[in-house]
């Protein structure tokens, strides 16, 4: 059974106004697009089988409809990022000054930090160098020694 409101819920001017704003702004929207939808395809029904229509103007008119929602989409990626941009410019625009010396900070602690890797790095390399090297030499006593 399906659920039914009460009467009283039916006569609020709140269900009411909802109601209109269904028909308005759904359904009628939906109803547009679909109407549009089915004049496009009958002007291009019209337009390709009028006078023996020819294969070139149904490939035209499949190509135009494979571009157009990808070029519908890069265009509102492109306000998207172009609002993204602004945005931004906006925001670093209203960073205090001090936060370039800070920036600056972390760059030098990232320098260092880099700086002491390399040299712990450097001296480990070296010692699994000789180790390879100790290790092929040895390899090559045993091979000399049983050969």
């Amino acid at each position: 059974m399906k659920p039914t409101l009460p009467d009283h819920v039916n006569d609020h001017p709140s269900y009411q106004r909802h109601r209109n704003q269904v028909w308005t702004q759904i359904l009628l929207p939906i109803l547009f697009a679909v109407l549009v939808f089915v004049v496009v395809i009958i002007f291009t029904y019209i337009a390709s089988f009028r006078n023996n229509g020819d294969v070139g103007r149904w490939a035209a008119i499949s190509t135009i409809w494979l571009i157009l929602p990808v070029m519908i989409a890069g265009f509102i990626l492109l306000i998207l990022l172009s609002a993204l941009i602004y945005l931004m410019v906006r925001v670093l625009n209203m960073i205090p000054p001090y936060s370039f010396q800070v920036q600056r900070f972390v760059y030098r602690i990232e320098s260092g930090v880099k700086h002491f890797a390399e040299l712990f790095r450097k001296p480990m390399l070296a010692l699994q160098e000789l180790a390879r090297f100790a290790s092929a030499y040895i390899e090559k006593l045993r091979k000399a020694n049983t050969g």
